[in-house]
């Protein structure tokens, strides 16, 4: 997926941004990088190029440029503006995008959508933090140095003129957003909806915090491992992700709001706040909370009471399952009218794993600790032994039989939502188009019945502008370049949600029974005197 990032510059020194480009900087302090003479090491590979500029001499001709308009002279003066294109990591493999390719990407957008500027383009192919993703820098000096051709997405009348400083509105950043989307369907790469809000929103202020957390947290579990501990966690996760996973597990299990606030609070101390049909949560160490838009539109109240309400329904549906023997296995079956697929028994138990006394720090330090733990193991042995017995698993083979083929169902199921979930997301997007389609048909219409079409487009110019990229996407995915029913949109619609319904049924149901049977295997793995063999795999479910 392509995203385009914007960054505003306020440096007087243009050649601070030359020496970025072209020389080895280190991603966490932003300092440039030495040779053992003290010199500036140049990347490994780097495509540099200039519009209306030589990108060598990049900063003398912008201070020039500045000095004759009198422009950029006095401190708080945005001097530049950085857009920075950062493509999937994907399209290096499965696209066969390629450092020079995204350089000529990067000067076509540039070219389009920034007329008249001294532009320098630049394409790294290191990615950030080792990502390995192909990134285009674009950085252009935000006075526009020729006079150009008016385009559409011009407001002021100073905007095409030279000597006038760039200015992005809100309009003009869909704009930009909106090509950058174009480009990527025609190019064939990955990409998302830019114009809509994300599932999980992450901002470049928690992925700093992210990053400088995690480096903290390897220091300090480097100094534990030295001293013969394990670490209790090697993952750092910052305020918002720990609202994300306790939110994800208390939807995952709640069947009402009731019981969803009552799992936050009590189980990871969140208050849940409502306030003009909005949700909120109060971290334990915070005073303020934090809203459920600030966390993505998958911590929002409307998708969460919609997959509570699914929860409920779920519940339902299994209760009314039909007991059968089952031929070989020993494991219990089911049948149910909705739907046959589902073919396991499942009762969720309240099994948790037992402790590991030689890792858990806290019964190290402390010997009234460690007994309570020792007596709860004892219970939850006590309680896998009478769970293996009311299973008939007779022996630890077909224990771990039973876990690989639920282990299979949930990897199909989970494959299966997925392509059901993709295929519901091109319709929804077909529909939003086709509604943004018809919404405007009326103006265009309008429009190319206008006599001064020019007049006609700069007074409905957003109408005009959606009601063209709309058209365009639809004839792009139509097989046959036709333009898609509503109506036949939204019965596709209804019929992949019913479908999305059951699978969702399915894949948590093996999911529960999955995570279940992780705990059984490696409580009767302790209880053996065994290496829990599965310990890694649980790890996994649960993170």
């Amino acid at each position: 997926m392509a995203v385009l990032k914007h960054i505003t510059n306020k440096n007087a020194d243009y050649g601070a941004t030359q020496r970025y480009l072209i020389f080895q900087h280190d991603e966490h302090t932003g300092k440039p990088i030495l040779d053992q003479n003290g010199n500036l090491m140049l990347r490994e590979e780097y495509y540099l190029d200039g519009i209306n500029c030589d990108p060598f001499t990049f900063d003398t001709e912008c201070r020039e440029l500045n000095a004759r308009f009198h422009k950029n002279q006095n401190y708080n003066d945005i001097k530049s503006h950085h857009y920075v294109i950062s493509f999937d990591p994907k399209d290096r493999e499965e696209n066969g995008l390629t450092g020079e390719r995204a350089q000529q990407l990067g000067l076509d957008y540039a070219k389009k959508n920034f007329p008249g500027y001294q532009t320098m383009v630049c394409t790294h192919t290191d990615g950030h933090n080792g990502s390995g993703n192909i990134h285009v820098h674009i950085i252009i000096n935000s006075v526009r140095k020729f006079d150009v051709e008016r385009q559409e997405f011009m407001k002021r009348p100073c905007d095409s003129r030279a000597g006038y400083k760039h200015h992005l509105d809100e309009d003009y950043l869909v704009h930009l957003k909106q090509s950058l989307m174009d480009m990527c369907r025609h190019e064939n790469l990955h990409q998302i909806d830019l114009l809509h809000p994300a599932e999980k929103k992450i901002t470049e202020r928690e992925y700093q915090a992210k990053r400088r957390g995690q480096k903290k947290l390897d220091q300090l579990n480097k100094r534990i491992i030295a001293d013969g501990i394990t670490p209790r966690t090697t993952n750092f996760h910052t305020q918002k992700q720990f609202l994300r996973n306790a939110i994800d597990e208390a939807a995952q299990e709640a069947r009402t709001q009731e019981e969803f606030q009552k799992i936050l609070l009590e189980r990871y101390c969140i208050t849940l706040k409502e306030s003009r049909g909005r949700f909120s949560y109060l971290h334990p160490e915070r005073r303020k909370a934090i809203t459920g838009k600030a966390l993505g539109t998958h911590y929002e109240k409307k998708y969460l009471l919609q997959l509570i309400g699914e929860n409920a329904r779920t519940e339902k549906t299994i209760s009314n399952a039909v007991p059968v023997e089952s031929e070989n296995s020993g494991i219990p079956k089911y049948s149910k009218s909705n739907d046959p697929n589902i073919a396991v028994l499942f009762m969720k138990s309240n099994l948790r794993l037992v402790t590991d006394i030689q890792s858990c720090v806290k019964a190290q330090q402390n010997h009234i600790y460690a007994q309570k733990v020792k007596l709860s193991n004892l219970k939850e042995m006590a309680k896998t032994v009478a769970y293996i017995q009311e299973h008939g698993y007779n022996t630890r083979d077909s224990l771990n039989k039973s876990f690989v083929s639920i282990k299979e169902q949930a990897s199909l199921a989970r494959k299966a939502l997925k392509a059901t979930e993709a295929q519901l997301r091109e319709v929804n997007e077909q529909i939003h188009y086709t509604g943004q389609y018809l919404a405007n048909k009326s103006v265009y219409s309008k429009f190319c019945k206008s006599k001064n079409k020019g007049k006609f487009r700069k007074e409905h110019f957003s109408e005009i502008t959606l009601y063209e990229t709309a058209r365009k996407i639809l004839k792009e995915k139509s097989a046959d370049g036709s333009l898609p029913s509503i109506r036949a949109l939204k019965e596709k619609k209804a019929e992949l949600l019913k479908q999305k319904k059951t699978e969702q049924e399915q894949y948590h149901y093996y999911r529960d029974y999955q995570k279940e049977l992780h705990i059984v295997c490696s409580n009767v793995d302790v209880i053996l005197g065994k290496e829990p063999l599965l310990q890694t795999e649980l790890q996994k479910t649960h993170g």
